[in-house]
């Protein structure tokens, strides 16, 4: 398994588009997060509270969530573009071993660089606000869940990627399951519409973000429905990597 570790170690990091899109991940955050704060503490009349300047510093992992989602994708993907696939599964036959590898890889490196990219950005916001009380409990969940956040939706695009195989259909199914739907999902009527919107996908996973105060699941139990869902994704991925042919 050390051997298969290291062979996708190997791909993820000498791959551009991996390189390039990590890169486009964190500056999207640190560029967001630094525009938001300067125009708000331009405009505010008094002094921005500490609550406000750490959602302003990680308002960018909204944006952030469909690149990790895209980088999720061309994880698996781009093989079965190329046909490296093939090439993969004659040196390791067990499909299983070969997408944990994939899973344990990239869920190691997105952890590491996200969480970096939201500790940067939530400490550039702080700079720039400079709120007058802060609590370090709230900034460690903050820069604790912006990681743990992008990884999961990078998660999600390696499942669906290993589901459709297909990189833009992967992709515009992220999009949707991720951006559009949710949205859609909070103008359903009724108590049945407000629980399917709680409990679908990023409107759950993102309270460990940015608690919206409107959602019945607090954080981490937001985040734990959006687990499911990611798990879900990944399961129906494997079932059908073992039975398709590459």
């Amino acid at each position: 398994m050390i051997d298969i570790l290291r062979s996708e170690w190997t791909k993820i990091r000498s791959v551009r588009s991996t390189m390039w899109t990590l890169g486009v991940t964190a500056l999207l955050m640190l560029g967001i997060a630094t525009l938001i704060s300067a125009s708000a503490k331009g405009s505010a009349d008094g002094p921005v509270q500490a609550e406000s300047a750490i959602a302003m510093g990680l308002i960018g992992t909204m944006f952030a969530s469909l690149s990790m989602a895209t980088l999720g994708v061309l994880v698996i993907s781009s093989e079965y573009r190329t046909g490296g696939i093939r090439t993969s599964l004659m040196a390791v036959p067990k499909r299983m071993s070969l997408l944990t590898a994939k899973i344990t890889v990239f869920t190691a490196v997105s952890l590491v660089v996200c969480t970096v990219a939201s500790a940067a950005s939530l400490l550039v916001s702080l700079v720039i606000t400079q709120p007058p009380s802060l609590e370090t409990g709230a900034v460690v969940q903050a820069v604790a869940g912006g990681g743990l956040y992008l990884t999961a939706c990078g998660l999600f695009g390696l499942g669906l990627g290993t589901l459709i195989r297909h990189t833009p259909g992967a992709i515009v199914s992220a999009i949707a399951l991720m951006l559009v739907l949710p949205q859609l999902t909070t103008a359903l009527p009724g108590q049945w519409g407000k629980t399917l919107s709680d409990y679908f996908t990023t409107n759950a996973g993102s309270l460990i973000v940015m608690d919206r105060g409107e959602n019945s699941l607090d954080p981490w139990s937001g985040f734990g429905v959006y687990l499911v869902w990611v798990a879900l994704a990944m399961i129906a991925g494997a079932v059908l990597m073992q039975k398709r042919d590459a």
